[in-house]
């Protein structure tokens, strides 16, 4: 199966928003459950929300690296983005505004034909 660039890169900053929902969602639950209420709703709710998007990213966020070639170092910081609250976003931001979400030309598809 072979999914276009766009596609991925679409994925990719889905999946990083979604994240960085589950992970606020889960922040706010955890502070009604502990600093509040005591209820645990938010925390049953959006805990495993939050395992599946973290799972769900560090393997788009491997995809993304192999199909858009990127280097260790850019993509060792995209998986390491996932860890902190909400710099799922600031990833995104910064492979987007990096062009590291666009595809990488071929060196046959660049050469003009001579003649």
């Amino acid at each position: 199966m072979n999914i276009k660039p766009r596609t991925t890169a679409l994925i990719f900053r889905v999946v990083a928003a979604f994240e960085a929902f589950t992970w606020a969602g889960l922040l706010i639950g955890m502070g009604v459950k502990y600093l509040g209420s005591g209820s645990e709703i938010g925390v049953q709710i959006f805990g495993p929300l939050h395992g599946g998007a973290f799972v769900a990213y560090g393997v788009v966020a491997l995809a993304a690296a192999l199909r858009f070639r990127w280097g260790l170092w850019a993509t060792l910081v995209t998986l390491a983005a996932s860890v902190p609250p909400l710099t799922t976003l600031l990833a995104d931001w910064w492979l987007h505004r990096t062009g590291r979400l666009v595809p990488v030309a071929r060196a046959e598809h660049e050469a003009e034909p001579v003649g």
